[in-house]
């Protein structure tokens, strides 16, 4: 006989936290919720409610590759962020909310401008650009990534949130050739090539290529040095550049900046006050 669901949410508890998952009685719910089509309060309201023979079968499936470290948002195909269920895949990067950094710190600029134009550099599931294309009704967002697959995703997910947004395909700035823009906004790859966090915490279930620019012996800035050398030329008069990088990157990032002939390159922190995004203006 298939268990109760709440047996299963009392079973799937006790394998996640074994495996060492701090939260393994909210994930253990979701992904209930997720192969049953249950709410919550199903949950807690009806506990001897059983699954479909096919949906505890899923059920096992996920615990199983949760308990060997999968990302519970691939298993589920979905990520909240600022407020927005974003669709996710192995071909993205998870929504962090650190990120949200560098979309405040967008809007505070954007903020007054007419119509401007804005491009996000690397887009992965579209989190950056869709966000500032509905937080910001007036800009003409668009947004390029070298994988299709991640474009996929972004693009559904625009689809998905109604957002406008022009996609493009190509490695940073070359499929934009000849195009200016008020705002320059990048999430790229920053971590180190062998750096030993790239092997927990599930990063080696999320892109290497979104991770970390590849370069052996290098120091992960290889893809924001060539970010900030070709961004002037693709930024209005007074435009402003602004990204994201590692705890240990925000000096190097602005004398980057300095040296590229950007003003007043400066670092900003996350919530935990951790540097986490570094900008300038033209």
């Amino acid at each position: 006989m298939v268990p109760s669901i709440g047996a299963n949410w009392r079973r799937g508890q006790a394998i996640l936290a074994e495996a060492g998952i701090e939260s393994a009685r909210l994930e253990t719910r979701l992904m209930l919720e997720h192969v049953g089509g249950y709410r919550y309060n199903d949950l807690l309201m009806h506990p001897e409610k059983r699954l479909e023979a096919s949906e505890q079968e899923q059920f096992e499936l996920l615990l199983g590759r949760r308990a060997a470290g999968e990302p519970l948002a691939y298993l589920v195909g979905e990520a909240e962020f600022r407020g927005r269920v974003f669709q996710v895949s192995p071909e993205v990067l998870i929504p962090r909310p650190e990120t949200e950094v560098l979309i405040e710190l967008a809007l505070e600029k954007l903020h007054g401008l007419v119509a401007p134009t804005v491009i996000d550099l690397g887009t992965g599931s579209g989190i950056v650009a869709i966000s500032l294309a509905l937080e910001c009704a007036a800009a003409k967002v668009s947004a390029l990534d070298l994988s299709p697959g991640a474009l996929a995703v972004a693009s559904n997910n625009a689809g998905r949130l109604g957002a406008k947004i022009d996609f493009y395909e190509g490695d940073w700035f070359t499929p934009l050739a000849g195009r200016q823009f008020d705002m320059i906004v990048s999430n790229p790859p920053y971590v180190a090539e062998g750096d030993p966090h790239l092997e927990l915490n599930g990063l080696p279930h999320e892109p290497r290529m979104a991770l970390t620019d590849q370069e052996l012996g290098g120091d992960g800035l290889a893809c924001i040095r060539r970010i900030v050398a070709d961004a002037a030329a693709h930024l209005n008069p007074g435009g402003w550049l602004l990204f994201e990088h590692g705890y240990d990157q925000g000096e190097a990032s602005r004398n980057l900046l300095t040296a590229a002939g950007f003003k007043a390159a400066s670092t900003f922190p996350d919530l935990a006050g951790i540097d986490r995004v570094s900008g300038a203006h033209l």
